[in-house]
């Protein structure tokens, strides 16, 4: 499978390192796209990517028909934008996470990927690791009984980078890290919600830098969830049950599960090592385009769709408007 990857900041240059352990797969990084061709030269020289293509423009890797795969991780704000372009020029793509900036934009996104049957993924990369289908088993064997209360909270202090404080970026905690615990609570729970409680602290540019999210499931479950962006929190996942509780070490790329029970010995779930945590989205893409798919079963376009009506909501009730909607 041929990948190209549109955009080189951070997580592009992740993924690029991803690719370049993938060959045994028989996954390939064989093109990257910037808005300039110098960036695109020195993403390769950088990422030791060797002899690929570059291109110069978001447009010109678009076009490329010997991608089998574009992976687009520009800045939130312009995933709706530049996913709609690859599309239209007949590309399967995986949307870096937050997949769009609302699920007006999701929806049509999905639209296109049906016409045109073509695959429609998000990279939200906890939904395709083995940790996920781990917890799944752990919670089924009934080991801590019937969960009823589910904990989780992801911050990092990344106050300082434009983009999670600039509206026109569509920035805040939501879209950035607020995303993974309601991943990590629907993945747990389901889907069959009651209400939505919550609040959240506004930066002066009027992004939200703190997020309290309390979802209440119709069965009496509820999570409790906390994201930020300008603080260093444990990233920890806790799950009560009747008999016990399951600690989830880094709820953004879980590192252990351990099961607790007053009087009895911790027992610990170890995880397999992996390249970045990426691969197995990309793996997860390679069987869909394989199988003629335009969905992934592990975040199929119905939970993507979902997950950004939540975010909708939460926005709506907090005030957070970016000035491009």
């Amino acid at each position: 499978m041929n990948v190209g990857i549109l955009g080189t900041g951070w997580i592009a240059e992740r993924m690029a390192h991803t690719l370049r352990e993938m060959s045994e797969d028989g996954v390939y990084c064989t093109a990257v796209g910037s808005r300039s061709y110098e960036k695109a030269c020195e993403f390769v020289r950088k990422n030791e990517l060797g002899d690929i293509k570059t291109y110069g423009s978001y447009e010109e890797l678009a076009s490329d028909e010997t991608l089998d795969l574009i992976y687009i991780a520009s800045p939130h704000s312009h995933h709706f934008e530049h996913a709609k372009m690859c599309m239209e020029t007949g590309r399967n793509i995986l949307v870096e996470k937050a997949f769009t900036v609302n699920a007006s934009q999701a929806r049509e996104l999905v639209r296109i990927s049906r016409e045109r049957g073509l695959l429609l993924a998000e990279a939200i990369w906890t939904r395709y690791m083995p940790s996920r289908f781990a917890l799944e088993k752990i919670l089924a064997s009934g080991i801590i009984g019937e969960p009823y209360m589910l904990s989780a909270n992801l911050g990092y202090n990344n106050i300082h980078i434009e983009r999670m404080y600039a509206p026109e970026l569509a920035g805040g905690a939501l879209l950035d890290l607020g995303v993974y615990v309601i991943n990590f609570a629907l993945s747990t729970f389901g889907n069959d919600i009651d209400f939505i409680e919550s609040s959240a602290d506004l930066y002066h540019t009027g992004v939200d830098l703190h997020d309290n999210i309390v979802i209440h499931f119709k069965d009496r479950k509820y999570a409790e969830l906390y994201a930020s962006i300008d603080e260093f929190t444990d990233k920890k996942g806790i799950i009560r049950g009747e008999k016990g509780w399951l600690e989830f070490e880094n709820i953004n790329n879980c590192e252990w599960i351990r099961f607790h029970a007053e009087g009895a010995k911790t027992v610990q779930f170890d995880l397999p090592k992996q390249i970045t945590g990426l691969e197995y989205q990309v793996r997860a893409c390679q069987n869909a385009i394989k199988n003629k798919d335009i969905e992934c079963p592990e975040m199929p376009h119905d939970e993507i769709i979902r997950v950004m009506e939540i975010m909708d909501s939460l926005r709506k009730k907090w005030g957070v408007k970016y000035p491009f909607e």
